[in-house]
Parts: structure tokens; sequence; C-alpha cells
């Protein structure tokens, strides 16, 4: 994944703090690390992963005459980019980063931004201007911070932790936005729809079969191996399905569950047989969601219930693939529940509500999913991509009409899966009702993890948390004790993330007290 961390001031003792708080995501980048010290100007911190040129020439900070910079990131369009400026420019590696320091001495940093087809957070430093930019991808599957030192400097770093130290106030760089100037300037945001297109259904189900088939053949494109997360469920089964056929190997699929749940494997077996993949079930136990609990929230920098409840099997699955395998590389499913629907958005009282809903949800991804996708496999020097989060297609399925979109046919999804009819997957996967979100490992980890949380606290712990907590008052034991962990590594950062992740309460059947989507009624009937 990456992980990087910039300070911009020239206080000694600042910079020192910085640098040691630097060393915290290490994990992120496990394969080289460099600074840069800028003297009364700053420094740039970089920990590697190599994905793309696998040589020391593609290590960071990546620096062209009075330009610096650190990138975590993948550009799917840099080939393109690349062949653009080689005649003029001196590329001094194969890495997909340092197109942007070309685009940059051309166009400025929001005139680069918008040319990257990316998932990327980045910071360049021109040390002719004395100057620093910065920008996050649309999306922000690309995890950033910035905050400001005592003497009101700016800093940036990949994770919250790295700026615990120098910074009282710690806050996520907006995605889709750039830093310049000392401004924060929008420069796209794909929930954003001017126009809804006009296309037939017919038309609809041949770009989205396109649209994702291109999402997913970009994003097996890397020097290191690449894996696949399959749970059985329709998005990374689609992932995987997809990527089975663009290689004459099987692709490598992983697959959790908890011991004393077998189903939790079923489907991503019946999955992986269908597609003929090199296929691995990791198991874990109960005694592991408890010894992994503090850790994990302590990489994730969330205390959100449903984040942290889906995090546990996915964390536990990427301890395994960094430690038994060679995968560097993994493809994901996240993002489509955002565009299409959650099992609560049969209840949209609208297709405008329905839009809304959506909008809303992709433009807190940060928070939440894709923050959950990065954090869990990144703590173990692996990279997440999310081909349903591919800015083409995001853009696209944005502007469908919402009516289209819509549960009215008691199937959700509809779009996606009669994009993808005929052989790519069995039938009954294809139309598979989804597991609930935040329950994706099976019933039992979210049921021992209350549990938990009812030996732990008692109803007068929980009647104070709101004189404890104002902001984002736990509203059970089980989010308490989640505030409690995160707060022990991270006291009075509590307003990192907005709000819980839940149902929106205002619609009828959603004014429920859990995220999951077992306790709505609609909840193991047909559909998605």
């Amino acid at each position: 994944m990456c992980g990087f961390a910039v300070y911009t001031g020239g206080d000694v003792s600042q910079k020192l703090d910085m640098a040691q708080d630097f060393t915290k995501i290490q994990y992120r980048g496990p394969d080289n690390t460099q600074i840069r010290d800028f003297g009364h100007q700053g420094w740039m911190g970089f920990h590697r992963l190599k994905i793309m040129d696998l040589s020391d020439a593609g290590n960071q900070p990546l620096n062209y005459r009075h330009l610096h910079l650190v990138c975590n990131g993948e550009v799917y369009n840099f080939r393109r980019i690349r062949d653009h400026y080689s005649p003029t420019f001196p590329f001094q590696s194969e890495s997909d980063c340092e197109v942007l320091l070309p685009l940059f001495l051309e166009k400025g940093i929001v005139g680069m931004a918008r040319e990257l087809d990316a998932e990327f957070a980045c910071v360049i430093y021109d040390s002719e201007e004395k100057k620093y930019y910065a920008a996050r991808d649309p999306i922000g599957i690309r995890p950033l911070f910035y905050g400001y030192d005592t003497q009101g400097q700016i800093c940036f770093a990949s994770e919250m932790k790295s700026l615990h130290t120098t910074c009282h106030e710690v806050h996520p760089f907006p995605p889709g936005h750039c830093y310049v100037e000392g401004r924060f300037v929008a420069y796209s945001d794909p929930a954003e729809v001017e126009t809804y297109h006009n296309d037939e259904q017919d038309v609809i189900f041949e770009r989205i079969h396109e649209l994702f088939t291109q999402a997913v053949a970009k994003r097996m494109d890397a020097d290191a191996p690449v894996g696949f997360l399959c749970s059985g469920g329709l998005d990374s089964s689609l992932v995987c399905a997809i990527a089975a056929r663009m290689t004459t190997k099987p692709i490598k699929t992983f697959a959790v569950g908890i011991e004393d749940g077998p189903i939790d494997t079923k489907y991503a077996r019946i999955v992986a047989d269908y597609l003929g993949t090199d296929h691995t079930e990791v198991l874990f136990s109960k005694q592991q969601i408890f010894d992994a609990l503090s850790t994990l929230i302590y990489r994730t920098e969330t205390w959100d219930i449903t984040t942290i409840r889906a995090s546990v099997g996915m964390y536990l699955l990427c301890e395994y693939i960094a430690r038994e395998t060679d995968i560097k590389v993994l493809l994901t499913g996240e993002i489509s529940d955002e565009l299409f629907g959650y099992k609560y958005t049969d209840f949209a009282p609208s297709p405008t509500a329905f839009q809304e809903e959506a909008q809303k949800r992709i433009r807190e991804l940060y928070m939440y999913d894709v923050l959950r996708a990065d954090r869990c496999i990144s703590a173990h020097g692996l990279e997440a991509r999310v081909p349903f989060g591919d800015l083409d297609f995001v853009k696209y399925v944005m502007a469908i009409a919402p009516e289209k979109k819509m549960n009215y046919t008691g199937i959700g999804k509809y779009l996606l899966r009669k994009a993808f009819e005929g052989d790519y997957l069995p039938h009954d996967i294809l139309y598979r009702e989804k597991a609930a979100f935040s329950d994706a490992v099976g019933h039992s980890v979210v049921d021992y993890l209350k549990a938990h949380a009812e030996e732990l606290y008692s109803e007068k712990d929980l009647a104070a948390a709101g004189e404890k907590y104002p902001h984002a008052t736990p509203f059970s034991k089980e989010a308490l004790m989640y505030r409690d962990i995160f707060e022990s590594h991270f006291p009075g950062r509590g307003a990192l993330i907005k709000d819980f992740w839940m149902p929106n309460k205002s619609w009828v059947n959603c004014n429920v007290n859990d995220p999951s989507a077992r306790v709505l009624p609609n909840y193991g009937k047909s559909g998605e």
C-alpha cells in the first residue's frame, strides 16, 4: 500500500516527533524506507511497498530537479501518460507514480489530479517556490490526513497516527480535493450527476458489463503477484469471474470463515470450483477475534460498529496471506453496495431519495467501506485494489436514472446481475441474496462481540456514555467497547469519524438500533 508523512515546518523538536510517529506506519511499506530532509523547509518520509517497478529506481521520494514527490497510489493510465511525456521528460524508473511529475510541471496540482485514472494520495514539494501541494483521489480509496503543528505549519500523512503527537487537530483530507496555496480546492465529485443518460435497459447492461470488465483488467496490471478476496457473494465473485477469463493460469482466491461456522466458506468454494481457481480457505477461532481486536482498531483508526465487525475476517485473512504466500496485491468487491443499493435501500421512498442516499454513501466511503479495505489489507504490507471504485464505472452508474436502479423487482442489484448473466457465475451465486454487510463472516462473530461487551459493561456504564463521549455517543455496549479501545490508542480523536454507519433512519422500516441488515424486516427475503 505504501505510507508517507510530510512535515512542512522548521521546528526541530516537532520534526523529530513526527519522524518518530512516521515509524508507526512502516507496516504499510515494508520494502523500503526513505526520508528526505529539507532543513527549515520540512521533510518527507516514505515507506514503500513494491508493486510497479520492483527495482530500487521506484523508491520514493521521486525527484526531478526542484520537485519532490511522495505518492501512495496506483495510476491506471500511466502508460498513456508516460508515452505522451517520454520524448521530453527523463523518466528514471518504471514506477506508475513518476508520471505525476511531468503532469504537475505542465498542468499544476489541480490539472494533474484531473488527468489521473487512479487511486492515489500524494504530496509534492517545490523547493524553488518553497511550497507544498497535495491531492487525493475522488473517492478517497487511498488514505490521507492533515493537521497543523503549534506554529501553524500544515502536515500530511497516510494515517492519523503519524500526526498524533505533532498536530493538535487532525482531519481527513477531503477526497477529490487538492491543497494549493493554503487552500483546499475541489476538482472532482463522482457522486454528482448533472444529467442522467437516457440509455435503454439493454444498453445499460452492455455498458455496465464493458466498464466493469475494463475496471478489473486495469487492476490486474502489476509487477507483484496478484490475488483475489472471494466471499462467495455477488460482488467479489464477479471480480473473480472476470479475472479468471483474463489469464491462462488459475487465479488465486482466498476466503475466510470462523471455525464454528462452516457455511461461511461454502459459497466461496462453489465459486472457486466453478471458476477453477487456486483456492485457499482460512478459518479463525473465537479467541482470535478478541486477541486481534485492540490491534485491529489501532490499525483501522475507527470506532464505527459496522466497520469493525466487517474488518475482523478481512484483517485475519490478510494476516494469513501476508505470512503464508507471496501475494502483494488483492482485488476486492467493495463499493458495489453504495452504487446499486444496500438491503435497507429497498425502503427508499422515491427514486430521488435512492439517488441522494447513494451520493451520501459514495461521499462518505473514505470513512467506512474503503477505509476498512485499505487498513485491513495495508496493515499486513499488502495492497488493495477496488474495481467497483473505477471512476468511469462509478460515474456511469451514478448517472443511470435512479428509478432504474431501485429494487422494484424484488431483486437487488438487478442491473449488475443482468449485465453478467450467462456463464460467468452459477445462477444461484449470481442471484444469491447478500449476507448482512457487517455480519459478512458469520453471524456468530457479531454475536461473540456483543456478548463480550455485555460482560465488560453495565447499564450504568452505557448510560454514562453521553457524558464521556458527546460526539457520536455510543448507543450500545458493543459500541462503547470499541470507542473505549479507540480512545485508549487515540485520546480525543473521535471526531475523525463523522458518525456511525447506519441505515437512513428517516425511512419507513429503517429506524433501527443496529447497523446489521439482520434487524430489517426484509432480511432473509429474496433480493439484495
